[in-house]
């Protein structure tokens, strides 16, 4: 059974394209609302998502609320990262 898709949408006060974030099946993705940009959804890397982390933003708020803090800093761990460490 796959898990339900989440939006978040966050419209800047500086009057730059709104961003569209969402989770669907464990993936994080985002895309911008831009009218004349391509509709592109791209995956949030670890290093996306560990940047969010640091920084405390809305979305890693709006992530931690909506997948846990465990498995967002999962997430926040690079694969690559986790295979070097265990070599």
């Amino acid at each position: 059974m796959s898990s339900p898709v989440t939006h978040l949408r966050l419209e800047p006060l500086d009057g730059s394209a709104p961003m569209e974030y969402k989770i669907e099946d464990e993936t994080v993705e985002v895309r911008t609302l831009d009218p004349h940009a391509v509709d592109h959804w791209h995956t949030l890397s670890s290093n996306d998502l560990r940047t969010h982390v640091e920084r405390r933003t809305v979305v890693a708020e709006w992530l931690q609320h909506r997948l846990g803090w465990r498995r967002l800093l999962q997430k926040c761990v690079n694969e690559e990262d986790s295979r070097d460490r265990a070599a």
